[in-house]
């Protein structure tokens, strides 16, 4: 058997288009993201309220009525 040469050549790739800008703004959009974040987050810690003085609550309990337990039946069945 014998090859049949090609008549067109092979078809190249194209290239893809390489966008070095979009690169760059999309990672300096990722740092203003993280460090806008990390404000919030600073700001959410210095906001919180401080700890007051202790305070102590003391009140009695009172026991509920109990009701006696119920009657217990014990049954034993033979069988004949």
């Amino acid at each position: 058997m014998t090859e049949i040469p090609h008549s067109r050549p092979p078809r190249e790739r194209p290239r893809k288009r390489r966008r070095p800008w979009l690169r760059t703004v999309l990672g300096i959009g990722l740092l203003a993201f993280a460090f806008l974040l990390g404000i919030a987050f600073a700001q959410t810690l210095d906001e919180r309220p401080e700890r007051g003085d202790l305070v102590t609550d003391v009140r009695t309990l009172t026991p509920l009525e109990q009701q006696p337990p119920a009657r217990t039946v014990t049954v034993t069945v033979t069988r004949p």
